[in-house]
């Protein structure tokens, strides 16, 4: 098979490719077969779309045509934004696949199905949870903002080759693919995150309470860095909305909350001297890609705004509650985000089959619960989850639905689903090791009663999992490395201003006694450089 692009530098993994979905049919999740047309210029206050799309599908025998032409960016009613709890849009990249790959087109669909099993769909919930469909694509110029211009037209002009080859591999040392659909179910995928930044920020708007957002999307995205794909990734769609958040909507404080078992290191790099955008990833360690160390803390103006967590392999549920009451939400309180975007990975699940984490179905809860919690708190509320890893489709579809439950607050049903004999114990000496470290390293003070119901010897309460899991948390924190610099600046120049005012003082003292010859007044003189140097 041809390759595409190879990097000069390892290429990381762990996320999936969208999909193109037209419901065509409405409520319809069967897979399409499609051929579109797209001519995207900037998201501009003039811009111009033009979609031309041809679905067809059977479903119930039927079969369905649909053009489409839009040269407006989607709206929706106020009122459908004022009811809402949750807005969702999917992009399953159907035609994005490859045979026995475990980032498969059915990751999405899969979901989907759980959603409305657990009656979690607009079908079940009416105005209580919204999904957006026939969404804009992403244009080159939002990609543009993380990704490089070469390999973005690189990518579109590979398409060719893969309609001629049926597949290609386009990371050159890792599993990252391409078919014919590839580039436009990416920018569809990427699209999907930047309408839910629209449709939050617009909700937040006129009410308090925005609904809560999730981007169903493949492929993930965390893992592509701004020269290329990686790790399954192709665009970074939570690295594009951050941007687009901060272009188009003046949210300055982003702050990136990654929970995937492997490394957003596509992410990091996007963000790694930018002081504005807080990128937190918990991570395994010693996991693909080998990145996420956890003295990376960003360099330049963005030291300090970039914290890594790896966690032991045999980590579960006690390290990620206290990782979050010890780290995430203290690091977030600090840094007072404008809006919180979520690399929502379920691949950290103890069934998992591409790492050794051992989280359960609660501690998704736990950690949607948690993040909800703090978005309400900080920034108005605002908050987007992106889909990014997860490979067992029955604990990716039964989390991601125990997240929406978190959303609507509601109780878990983790107890349905999660064995605790698939569990064996935390190493919690290093589990409580790394946390230290990360906390030494950052300034961080805990303050925040543990979401979930857990105390801080690690024991459970009767409520957790009951729905009245509670977070809240105290400002006790230590300033970062940046502020304490800052204070042994101002001591230093206040001891300065000491010296001088002592200077002053001795050489008034010596003019007084003006009697005294040059030979008498050397060693006035010699004091008054010492409360300098002093």
């Amino acid at each position: 098979m041809e390759q595409l692009w190879a990097p000069s530098h390892p290429v990381l993994g762990g996320t999936i490719l969208p999909s193109l979905r037209h419901h065509c049919v409405v409520g319809s999740h069967h897979p399409l077969s499609w051929r579109s047309i797209l001519q995207t210029y900037g998201r501009k206050e003039n811009q111009i779309r033009s979609w031309s799309a041809r679905c067809s599908g059977n479903y119930d025998g039927a079969s369905v045509s649909v053009e489409i032409n839009a040269q407006k960016k989607l709206t929706l009613p106020d009122n459908s934004l004022l009811d809402s709890h949750i807005i969702y849009c999917t992009s399953p990249a159907l035609g994005h696949h490859k045979e026995a790959h475990p980032e498969s087109n059915k990751r999405v669909p899969a979901i989907v199905d759980a959603l409305d099993k657990l009656e979690l769909s607009p079908k079940h919930r009416g105005s209580q949870v919204l999904e957006i469909q026939n969404f804009e694509p992403a244009s080159v110029y939002d990609v543009a903002r993380v990704h490089s211009r070469s390999y973005i037209t690189g990518l579109e002009k590979a398409m060719s080759r893969a309609s001629d080859e049926g597949l290609i591999l386009i990371e050159g040392t890792g599993p990252t693919y391409a078919t014919e659909t590839t580039f436009k179910e990416s920018l569809l995928s990427a699209g999907a995150g930047i309408t839910l930044v629209d449709s939050v920020v617009t909700a937040s708007k006129l009410g308090p309470n925005p609904p809560l957002g999730f981007a169903l999307v493949r492929p993930p995205g965390h893992h592509a860095v701004p020269e290329g794909p990686m790790g399954f990734c192709v665009f970074g769609n939570i690295a594009v909305a951050a941007r687009y958040a901060q272009h188009q909507h003046g949210l300055k404080r982003v702050m990136i909350i990654d929970f995937d078992v492997h490394h957003g290191n596509g992410t990091c790099d996007a963000f790694y001297d930018d002081p504005d955008i807080f990128f937190l990833s918990t991570h395994q360690l010693g996991s693909y890609p080998g990145t996420g160390k956890i003295h990376q803390v960003g360099q330049g103006d963005g030291e300090g705004t970039t914290l890594n967590l790896p966690l032991p392999g045999g980590a579960g549920d006690y390290a990620m509650r206290c990782a979050f009451d010890e780290v995430i939400a203290p690091s977030a309180q600090r840094f007072k985000p404008d809006i919180i975007l979520v690399s929502a990975g379920y691949d950290a699940h103890a069934l998992d089959p591409l790492a050794g984490l051992q989280f359960t179905t609660g501690t998704f809860y736990m950690l949607s619960s948690g993040i909800k919690q703090l978005a309400k708190e900080l920034c108005g509320g605002r908050c987007i989850f992106f889909l990014e890893g997860g490979y067992n489709l029955q604990t990716l579809s039964s989390s991601v639905a125990d997240t929406f439950r978190a959303f609507l607050d509601e109780p878990s049903l983790a107890a349905q689903f999660d064995d605790p004999a698939m569990l064996f114990e935390e190493p919690t000496r290093k589990i409580k090791e790394a946390i230290e470290n990360a906390k030494s390293i950052h300034s961080l003070v805990a303050g925040w009663t543990l979401p979930g119901g857990l105390d801080k010897s690690g024991r459970t309460s009767p409520n957790c999992g009951a729905g009245k899991c509670t977070a809240s948390w105290s400002p006790a924190l230590v300033q970062p490395r940046q502020m304490l610099l800052r204070d042994v600046e101002e001591k230093t120049v206040k001891s300065i201003c000491l010296a001088s005012s002592l200077q002053s003082l001795v050489v008034s003292l010596c003019s007084f006694i003006s009697h005294l010859d040059a030979s008498s007044f050397q060693p006035y003189l010699a004091l008054s450089y010492l409360c300098v140097l002093l």
